[in-house]
């Protein structure tokens, strides 16, 4: 739903009813995750669930559905043999919420936009089947709730459960009792987490970090770059970056907090910089952390961490040089090779060709 935020608080603050699909759940090579939304006001269209496969048909649902003011669970899968009928003709299937929005159904969607806006972490938890009223909806912040899924155990259990997905960054279903029992799976209950983007921190202010930041912000992270000489570290020279930070690199990471969604690009390929820098940096639990240079820098880089009391283990985390092996010259070309493995390593998949391959292309939609 993030990607039509912008769009449905406009038509809600407007007044309108419009429908909202959104993908709750994936199953084979389906071609879009839990979250992925659709919003249909009258015969205008925002988002998609499918990317094209049966965006038609989830067009005529939202419509109805935001006439009648019921929502339906829908299911798509593969087409039969009508050529007319709505399916996927990747061989997936998903399951589709359409629901009815309007500023009485939905009297916190301004409040859920301006946590989004402001990077504040914030979960929408919603009733997809099963006993009590489907379509209730309950919004969770770390700190604090508002609405009701039908009785307070249930909702205790589903808090505890958004925030955890929230700290993982995390979408998905999970299943209860009616009173929020974990042994049992009666309702069905779709939390959609609003985490603030994933950080990459680009260390080096030279013509590469750029490239990086730029594909970086395209992937939807917050980008920081950050580097010691002001000179080179500018906004100027920088435009995609969220943030340019004139600092030594390790000190600037000691100040911060890192987690494990962080992604760390030492570009500096200087010793005086990278080497206590990757020092802090694989100690942290960021899930990447790659760094700059030739093989045979790799290796000096190596030994020197090893002097300065890092272990074999510590070191195993380390992505160097950087990317993935795509013959990669140029700033921009780099930069891909470094965003490949980000996907890689999130989705698990091979960084290998598709082609002569078998099996399904996404895997089993688990991120790493």
């Amino acid at each position: 739903m993030r990607d039509v935020l912008s769009q449905i608080v406009r038509w809600w603050a407007a007044g309108e009813t419009f429908g909202l699909a959104t993908v709750v759940s994936t199953f084979r090579s389906a071609p879009r995750p839990p979250g992925a939304a659709m919003a249909v006001s009258g015969e205008e269209a925002e988002g998609s669930v499918s990317g094209g496969c049966v965006e038609g048909a989830v067009y005529e649902l939202a419509r109805e559905v935001a006439a009648s003011g019921v929502p339906v669970l829908q299911r798509y899968g593969v087409s039969d043999d009508d050529a007319f009928s709505a399916g996927l003709t990747c061989g997936g299937i998903l399951d589709v919420f359409v629901e009815p929005v309007s500023r009485e159904a939905f009297p916190e969607l301004g409040e859920v936009a301006g946590s989004v806006s402001a990077r504040e972490p914030v979960a929408v938890a919603t009733v997809l089947s099963g006993p009590g009223r489907t379509g209730a909806r309950r919004i969770v912040w770390p700190d604090r709730a508002s609405g009701s899924l039908g009785g307070d155990r249930l909702d205790d259990a589903v808090d505890d459960d958004a925030r955890g997905m929230l700290a993982q960054g995390i979408t998905g279903i999970r299943r209860y009792g009616p009173h929020g029992e974990r042994r049992l799976d009666d309702l069905a209950v779709f939390v959609h987490s609003f985490a603030p983007p994933p950080r990459m921190l680009v260390f080096g202010a030279i013509d590469f970090a750029a490239a990086v930041a730029r594909i970086g912000k395209f992937l939807g992270y917050h980008v920081v770059v950050c580097d010691a000489r002001p000179v080179f570290a500018t906004a100027r020279r920088f435009p995609d970056a969220d943030e340019v930070v004139v600092r030594w690199p390790h000190d600037y990471l000691t100040s911060i907090t890192v987690d494990e969604r962080t992604a760390i690009c030492v570009l500096t390929h200087d010793p005086r910089f990278d080497v206590p820098l990757l020092e802090v940096a694989l100690r942290t639990p960021a899930g990447y952390v790659g760094a700059m240079g030739s093989r045979r820098t790799h290796e000096d880089r190596l030994e020197r961490l090893r002097q300065a009391g890092l272990g074999e283990a510590e070191l195993e985390r380390l992505r160097s040089p950087i990317g993935l092996d795509l013959g990669a010259r140029t700033p921009e070309e780099t930069a891909v090779s470094i965003a490949a493995e980000l996907v890689q390593l999130r989705w698990g998949g091979s960084g290998r060709p598709l082609t002569g391959g078998s099996g399904r292309i996404h895997g089993d939609g688990v991120r790493r």
